[in-house]
Protein backbone atom coordinates (compact mmCIF):
# COMPACT_ATOMS: atom_id res chain seq x y z
CA UNK A 1 0.00 0.00 0.00
CA UNK A 2 1.54 3.47 -1.19
CA UNK A 3 -1.74 5.69 0.50
CA UNK A 4 1.29 7.50 2.67
CA UNK A 5 3.28 8.02 -0.69
CA UNK A 6 3.13 11.00 -3.00
CA UNK A 7 2.39 10.76 -6.37
CA UNK A 8 4.95 12.78 -8.34
CA UNK A 9 3.70 13.56 -12.40
CA UNK A 10 5.03 17.18 -12.68
CA UNK A 11 5.54 18.02 -16.49
CA UNK A 12 9.03 18.63 -16.55
CA UNK A 13 8.19 21.18 -19.38
CA UNK A 14 6.68 24.47 -19.10
CA UNK A 15 6.26 25.13 -22.48
CA UNK A 16 7.29 23.43 -25.88
CA UNK A 17 7.18 25.06 -29.15
CA UNK A 18 7.85 23.37 -32.38
CA UNK A 19 9.94 20.68 -30.85
CA UNK A 20 11.96 23.58 -28.29
CA UNK A 21 10.62 23.25 -24.87
CA UNK A 22 11.67 25.47 -21.85
CA UNK A 23 12.09 23.07 -18.91
CA UNK A 24 11.31 23.66 -14.83
CA UNK A 25 15.54 22.41 -14.62
CA UNK A 26 16.44 25.23 -16.87
CA UNK A 27 14.56 27.93 -14.55
CA UNK A 28 16.11 27.01 -12.22
CA UNK A 29 19.33 27.07 -13.04
CA UNK A 30 18.88 29.98 -14.14
CA UNK A 31 17.55 30.94 -11.22
CA UNK A 32 20.34 29.76 -8.75
CA UNK A 33 22.95 32.13 -11.10
CA UNK A 34 21.05 35.27 -10.76
CA UNK A 35 20.47 34.92 -6.89
CA UNK A 36 23.99 33.66 -6.95
CA UNK A 37 25.28 37.23 -8.69
CA UNK A 38 23.16 38.82 -6.48
CA UNK A 39 24.51 37.72 -3.38
CA UNK A 40 27.77 37.82 -4.86
CA UNK A 41 27.36 41.54 -5.19
CA UNK A 42 26.69 42.13 -1.57
CA UNK A 43 30.23 40.15 -0.81
CA UNK A 44 31.88 42.04 -3.09
CA UNK A 45 31.28 45.56 -1.75
CA UNK A 46 31.92 44.17 1.79
CA UNK A 47 35.50 43.05 0.61
CA UNK A 48 35.99 46.64 -1.78
CA UNK A 49 36.30 44.61 -4.34
CA UNK A 50 34.89 46.87 -7.66
CA UNK A 51 31.82 45.39 -8.82
CA UNK A 52 32.96 45.88 -12.75
CA UNK A 53 35.17 42.34 -11.46
CA UNK A 54 31.92 41.00 -11.55
CA UNK A 55 30.73 40.70 -15.00
CA UNK A 56 33.69 38.22 -15.96
CA UNK A 57 33.42 35.96 -12.40
CA UNK A 58 29.46 34.97 -14.16
CA UNK A 59 31.51 34.23 -17.54
CA UNK A 60 33.76 32.07 -15.73
CA UNK A 61 31.94 30.82 -13.20
CA UNK A 62 29.08 29.76 -16.21
CA UNK A 63 31.02 28.70 -18.55
CA UNK A 64 33.19 26.51 -16.83
CA UNK A 65 30.44 24.66 -14.93
CA UNK A 66 28.87 23.87 -18.04
CA UNK A 67 31.91 22.59 -19.73
CA UNK A 68 32.71 20.90 -16.75
CA UNK A 69 29.17 19.37 -15.72
CA UNK A 70 28.96 18.14 -19.22
CA UNK A 71 32.37 16.61 -19.72
CA UNK A 72 31.86 15.11 -16.32
CA UNK A 73 29.07 13.51 -17.22
CA UNK A 74 30.20 12.36 -20.61
CA UNK A 75 34.06 10.38 -19.19
CA UNK A 76 32.55 9.49 -15.57
CA UNK A 77 29.27 8.11 -16.59
CA UNK A 78 28.27 7.88 -20.20
CA UNK A 79 31.38 7.29 -21.83
CA UNK A 80 29.82 4.11 -23.54
CA UNK A 81 27.35 6.36 -25.23
CA UNK A 82 29.91 8.56 -26.38
CA UNK A 83 33.14 6.96 -27.71
CA UNK A 84 32.00 6.37 -31.05
CA UNK A 85 30.18 9.47 -31.38
CA UNK A 86 31.94 11.87 -29.82
CA UNK A 87 30.31 14.94 -31.94
CA UNK A 88 26.98 14.21 -29.53
CA UNK A 89 28.99 15.29 -26.38
CA UNK A 90 28.26 19.39 -27.64
CA UNK A 91 25.63 18.85 -30.35
CA UNK A 92 21.79 19.11 -29.34
CA UNK A 93 20.51 17.11 -32.46
CA UNK A 94 19.66 13.41 -32.50
CA UNK A 95 19.21 11.47 -35.29
CA UNK A 96 15.70 9.99 -34.85
CA UNK A 97 13.90 8.12 -37.85
CA UNK A 98 10.34 10.04 -38.39
CA UNK A 99 11.27 13.37 -37.01
CA UNK A 100 9.57 15.75 -38.49
CA UNK A 101 11.47 19.16 -39.97
CA UNK A 102 12.14 21.99 -37.76
CA UNK A 103 13.28 25.49 -38.54
CA UNK A 104 14.79 23.79 -41.62
CA UNK A 105 16.65 21.06 -40.39
CA UNK A 106 17.39 17.98 -42.29
CA UNK A 107 14.18 15.35 -42.23
CA UNK A 108 15.47 12.63 -39.23
CA UNK A 109 17.19 14.47 -36.88
CA UNK A 110 15.30 16.44 -33.90
CA UNK A 111 16.39 18.58 -31.82
CA UNK A 112 16.98 17.06 -27.76
CA UNK A 113 18.84 19.79 -26.16
CA UNK A 114 22.14 19.13 -24.71
CA UNK A 115 21.08 16.61 -21.69
CA UNK A 116 23.51 15.20 -19.29
CA UNK A 117 25.45 16.72 -16.52
CA UNK A 118 27.40 15.64 -13.33
CA UNK A 119 28.41 17.65 -10.50
CA UNK A 120 32.02 16.17 -9.87
CA UNK A 121 33.03 17.36 -13.63
CA UNK A 122 32.00 21.44 -12.03
CA UNK A 123 34.07 20.55 -9.46
CA UNK A 124 37.05 20.21 -11.55
CA UNK A 125 36.24 22.87 -14.28
CA UNK A 126 35.10 25.56 -11.95
CA UNK A 127 38.31 26.18 -9.59
CA UNK A 128 40.16 25.75 -12.89
CA UNK A 129 38.73 28.64 -14.40
CA UNK A 130 38.59 30.89 -10.76
CA UNK A 131 42.92 30.42 -10.49
CA UNK A 132 42.72 32.09 -14.05
CA UNK A 133 39.78 35.05 -13.13
CA UNK A 134 41.96 35.40 -9.74
CA UNK A 135 45.05 35.65 -11.60
CA UNK A 136 43.80 37.83 -14.17
CA UNK A 137 40.82 40.47 -12.97
CA UNK A 138 41.54 40.12 -8.77
CA UNK A 139 45.19 40.21 -8.43
CA UNK A 140 44.37 38.28 -5.12
CA UNK A 141 45.61 34.40 -4.10
CA UNK A 142 43.89 31.72 -5.71
CA UNK A 143 41.56 30.30 -2.40
CA UNK A 144 40.21 34.13 -2.00
CA UNK A 145 37.41 33.83 -4.40
CA UNK A 146 36.98 30.28 -3.68
CA UNK A 147 35.77 31.05 -0.65
CA UNK A 148 33.65 32.84 -1.70
CA UNK A 149 32.65 31.22 -4.76
CA UNK A 150 32.10 28.36 -2.47
CA UNK A 151 28.89 29.76 -0.70
CA UNK A 152 27.16 30.38 -4.06
CA UNK A 153 27.82 27.21 -5.18
CA UNK A 154 26.03 25.38 -2.29
CA UNK A 155 23.05 27.67 -3.27
CA UNK A 156 23.62 26.76 -6.24
CA UNK A 157 23.44 22.96 -5.43
CA UNK A 158 20.17 23.57 -3.60
CA UNK A 159 18.24 24.57 -7.23
CA UNK A 160 19.87 22.32 -9.54
CA UNK A 161 18.42 19.36 -6.83
CA UNK A 162 15.40 21.11 -7.20
CA UNK A 163 15.13 21.37 -11.60
CA UNK A 164 16.20 17.15 -11.20
CA UNK A 165 13.34 16.47 -8.79
CA UNK A 166 11.12 18.02 -11.64
CA UNK A 167 12.79 16.69 -14.08
CA UNK A 168 11.95 13.34 -12.45
CA UNK A 169 15.49 11.79 -12.52
CA UNK A 170 18.61 11.33 -10.02
CA UNK A 171 16.00 9.71 -7.64
CA UNK A 172 16.66 7.02 -4.98
CA UNK A 173 15.35 3.80 -4.85
CA UNK A 174 12.85 1.77 -3.37
CA UNK A 175 11.84 2.76 0.57
CA UNK A 176 10.13 0.05 0.69
CA UNK A 177 7.16 1.16 2.50
CA UNK A 178 4.16 3.44 2.33
CA UNK A 179 6.73 6.47 2.55
CA UNK A 180 8.30 8.11 -0.50
CA UNK A 181 7.75 9.61 -4.09
CA UNK A 182 6.03 7.85 -6.64
CA UNK A 183 7.84 9.85 -10.37
CA UNK A 184 5.18 8.54 -11.96
CA UNK A 185 6.32 10.57 -15.08
CA UNK A 186 9.52 7.95 -15.22
CA UNK A 187 6.96 5.18 -15.17
CA UNK A 188 7.40 4.10 -11.43
CA UNK A 189 4.55 2.74 -9.42
CA UNK A 190 6.54 2.42 -6.33
CA UNK A 191 7.68 4.62 -3.16
CA UNK A 192 11.55 5.60 -3.79
CA UNK A 193 13.62 8.10 -1.49
CA UNK A 194 13.54 11.78 -2.95
CA UNK A 195 17.17 11.82 -3.30
CA UNK A 196 16.99 15.62 -5.10
CA UNK A 197 15.30 16.87 -2.83
CA UNK A 198 17.46 15.14 0.66
CA UNK A 199 20.92 16.59 -1.50
CA UNK A 200 18.54 20.47 -2.15
CA UNK A 201 18.08 20.84 1.16
CA UNK A 202 21.44 19.56 2.92
CA UNK A 203 23.44 22.07 0.10
CA UNK A 204 20.74 24.94 1.56
CA UNK A 205 21.64 24.21 5.16
CA UNK A 206 25.16 24.57 3.88
CA UNK A 207 24.67 27.67 2.17
CA UNK A 208 23.36 29.57 5.41
CA UNK A 209 26.22 28.19 7.80
CA UNK A 210 28.80 29.31 5.18
CA UNK A 211 26.66 32.74 4.90
CA UNK A 212 26.76 33.06 8.92
CA UNK A 213 30.39 32.11 9.23
CA UNK A 214 31.23 34.97 6.54
CA UNK A 215 29.45 37.86 7.60
CA UNK A 216 29.26 37.12 11.39
CA UNK A 217 32.31 35.30 12.42
CA UNK A 218 36.78 35.86 10.97
CA UNK A 219 36.62 32.41 9.56
CA UNK A 220 37.04 34.22 6.17
CA UNK A 221 40.18 35.84 7.42
CA UNK A 222 41.94 32.31 7.25
CA UNK A 223 42.63 31.67 3.36
CA UNK A 224 41.04 28.72 1.92
CA UNK A 225 38.83 27.35 5.63
CA UNK A 226 35.55 28.43 3.88
CA UNK A 227 36.20 26.68 0.54
CA UNK A 228 37.30 23.52 2.57
CA UNK A 229 34.33 24.09 4.21
CA UNK A 230 32.42 23.63 1.50
CA UNK A 231 34.36 20.83 0.37
CA UNK A 232 34.16 18.56 2.90
CA UNK A 233 31.02 19.04 4.01
CA UNK A 234 29.11 18.60 0.42
CA UNK A 235 31.19 15.72 -0.86
CA UNK A 236 30.49 14.17 2.60
CA UNK A 237 26.70 14.77 1.91
CA UNK A 238 26.88 13.13 -1.49
CA UNK A 239 28.98 10.20 -0.36
CA UNK A 240 26.19 9.35 1.63
CA UNK A 241 22.83 10.27 -0.18
CA UNK A 242 24.62 7.59 -3.06
CA UNK A 243 23.69 4.88 -0.37
CA UNK A 244 20.06 5.90 -1.57
CA UNK A 245 20.28 6.30 -4.67
CA UNK A 246 19.71 4.12 -7.87
CA UNK A 247 23.00 3.94 -9.93
CA UNK A 248 23.67 6.83 -12.84
CA UNK A 249 25.39 4.01 -14.48
CA UNK A 250 25.57 0.30 -15.50
CA UNK A 251 26.73 -1.92 -12.83
CA UNK A 252 30.35 -3.34 -13.81
CA UNK A 253 29.79 -6.32 -11.66
CA UNK A 254 33.51 -8.05 -10.98
CA UNK A 255 34.85 -5.51 -12.74
CA UNK A 256 34.30 -2.65 -10.50
CA UNK A 257 37.03 -2.58 -8.36
CA UNK A 258 36.10 -0.48 -5.84
CA UNK A 259 32.27 -2.18 -4.84
CA UNK A 260 30.07 -1.83 -3.37
CA UNK A 261 30.88 2.04 -4.12
CA UNK A 262 29.57 3.41 -7.08
CA UNK A 263 31.13 5.98 -9.18
CA UNK A 264 30.10 9.14 -7.48
CA UNK A 265 31.24 7.57 -4.05
CA UNK A 266 34.76 7.08 -5.22
CA UNK A 267 34.67 10.95 -6.87
CA UNK A 268 33.44 12.20 -3.89
CA UNK A 269 36.44 10.75 -1.56
CA UNK A 270 39.20 13.12 -2.81
CA UNK A 271 37.18 16.17 -2.33
CA UNK A 272 36.27 15.73 1.21
CA UNK A 273 39.61 14.96 2.06
CA UNK A 274 41.02 17.70 -0.22
CA UNK A 275 38.42 19.95 2.04
CA UNK A 276 39.28 18.44 5.49
CA UNK A 277 43.21 19.63 4.42
CA UNK A 278 42.31 23.03 3.42
CA UNK A 279 40.32 23.81 6.95
CA UNK A 280 42.67 21.97 9.40
CA UNK A 281 46.80 22.69 7.68
CA UNK A 282 48.67 24.93 9.39
CA UNK A 283 48.92 28.26 7.93
CA UNK A 284 52.74 29.17 7.05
Amino acid sequence: MSFLAINWNWNPEIINIGGISIRWYSVMFITAFLLGLRLMKKIYIQDKISLEKLDPLFMYVFISMLVGMRLGEVFFYSWDNYQDNLWQIILPFRRQEGAAMIFGLIEGWKFTGISGFASHGAAIGIPIAMYFYAKKHLQKPWLFILDRLGIMVALAGFFIRFGNFFNSEIYGKETGSSFGVIFEVAGETLPRHPTQLYEAFSYLALFFVMWHLYWKTDKKQKLGYLFGLFTAVLWSLRFVIEFLKEPQVQKRGEEWFFSPLNTGQVLSIPLVLLGLWLMFRKKK
